[in-house]
């Protein structure tokens, strides 16, 4: 097992890489058989092209395994062991299952022991709840404090944060912890809300000024409407973008609406309505008519564009170690070698574009930016695929869903499996001291 280091703590956005490998894809929703990916092969390839942070979830399937198992093998290298402070470890607590939540203390302490022994490690540099809409604003506070004890009392956390769908819950649930706390979280992590199709985490980038007088009109209360400020406001520190293809809502293949479709295994549980996929599928189409992939219109814009969106909100992150260049960061998910490779191409041409206008003494906003590329899939986003969207431009669908109800009995919040993990972890305190 990786062991911890006594370092005092760093700033996250100093040590937060800006572009981590989402490994929700280590997982059937995704693929048919997850232990017949090359997970391996993708976590070194990752590591060789500078990726160096990780997320995962215990919700993920066998992911955390996985990806602790291909960790552990660079670990214990014994040509060339990989230093436990090289990469950074990102899992998430509270979620069993789909419509399965429990965010007691002892379940969360139950949940990261045994995502520690899953990932060979001493301790996770950042830990979210996940999917905090789910429950009740009391239980999401309960499990953050309880996550911060497990970082002051057992130093087996560095950072704490929450994950979720709908922005303005993440919102409202970052002030709630700052006000009831007094300290505000060190993460948020968004995902599909920041994509081609849906622009809800910073839409006020993206609509015209009367389009913006219009909304503000319609708030029924006095409060900001930018998502981004209040996070700002909450003292939340760095916000990472995720799922930029929208759960595979913007590749090229797509979804089908046919809800009995056998073509892909998103079809069973992705919650996006079958309408939504037709107009996502037609994008696809305007891409191949400009000779790209969907897939990689999608990844390019919301890499750049979170990317200078992040930074100016100063939620961003240090582009490089020690580089005054910030960035807005980003989790990408990815099921083989390819698409890894082809995103972190995209990504390094963004650094590049970025430098370049930093070095000239500009900033890239609006339609400034330092490469032909970005200016090619600006253009095609804005004028093509977002008129061709309509409606469902910024539609985001309801999480929850109508009619959810936690299948987790209220007798059974806080009760852990006799599996060995307590046991094992006891065992190996025992042995530090």
């Amino acid at each position: 097992m990786a062991p911890a280091t006594t370092a005092p703590k760093a700033p996250l956005k100093s040590t937060l890489p800006p572009l981590l490998l989402g490994t929700a894809t280590f997982n059937t929703q995704y693929v048919p058989d997850p232990h017949s990916l090359p997970y391996r092969s993708i976590v070194a390839r990752a590591l060789s092209l500078g990726v160096r942070g990780f997320d995962t979830s215990p919700y993920y399937g066998p992911s955390e395994i996985l990806l602790g198992d291909a960790l552990h093998t660079l670990f214990t290298s014994e040509t060339n062991p990989l230093p436990r402070e090289d990469v950074f470890i990102v899992t998430k607590a509270g979620r069993i299952a789909g419509d399965e939540f429990d965010y007691s203390p002892s379940w969360v302490r139950y949940s990261i022991y045994r995502s520690l022994q899953r990932l060979h490690t001493d301790y996770l540099d950042l830990v979210y709840m996940h999917d905090v809409e789910f429950v009740s604003p009391a239980e999401v506070l309960g499990a953050v404090q309880e996550l911060r004890r497990l970082r002051d009392e057992e130093g087996l956390i560095r950072h704490v944060g929450i994950s979720g769908f709908p922005v303005k819950v993440l919102a409202e649930l970052a002030e709630m912890v700052l006000r009831e706390t007094g300290e505000p979280l060190d993460a948020v992590l968004s995902y599909g809300h920041f994509t081609v199709q849906n622009r809800l985490l910073s839409v006020e980038e993206y609509v015209s000024d009367d389009k913006k007088r219009e909304q503000k009109e319609e708030q029924e209360e006095e409060e900001e409407s930018s998502v981004l400020k209040r996070f700002k406001k909450a003292g939340v520190e760095v916000i990472l973008n995720a799922s930029m293809l929208g759960m595979g809502l913007l590749t090229q293949k797509g979804i089908p609406p046919n809800p009995e479709s056998k073509e892909s295994p998103l079809v069973k549980w992705h919650p996006s309505p079958p309408e939504l996929r037709i107009a996502c599928k037609k994008l696809g189409e305007l891409a191949a008519a400009k000779g790209e992939r969907l897939e990689s219109v999608a990844i390019r814009w919301a890499l750049e564009e979170w990317a200078r969106v992040g930074a100016e909100a100063e939620v961003g992150v240090d582009a490089e170690p020690g580089s005054p260049l910030k960035v807005g960061a980003t989790v990408c998910g990815v099921s083989s070698i390819p698409e890894l490779e082809e995103t972190v191409t995209e990504w390094n041409d963004v650094l590049e574009g970025l430098k370049k206008v930093a070095a000239a003494g500009g900033k890239a906003d609006g339609r400034v930016y330092g490469t032909e590329r970005q200016e090619k899939i600006l253009k095609l986003v804005e004028d093509e695929m977002w008129p061709a969207l309509g409606k469902w431009i910024d539609f985001a669908w309801a999480s929850p869903g109508d009619g959810y109800v936690n299948t987790r009995r209220p007798e059974d919040k806080g009760r852990v499996p006799d599996d060995g993990v307590i046991a094992a972890h006891e065992e190996r305190i025992k042995h530090k001291k």
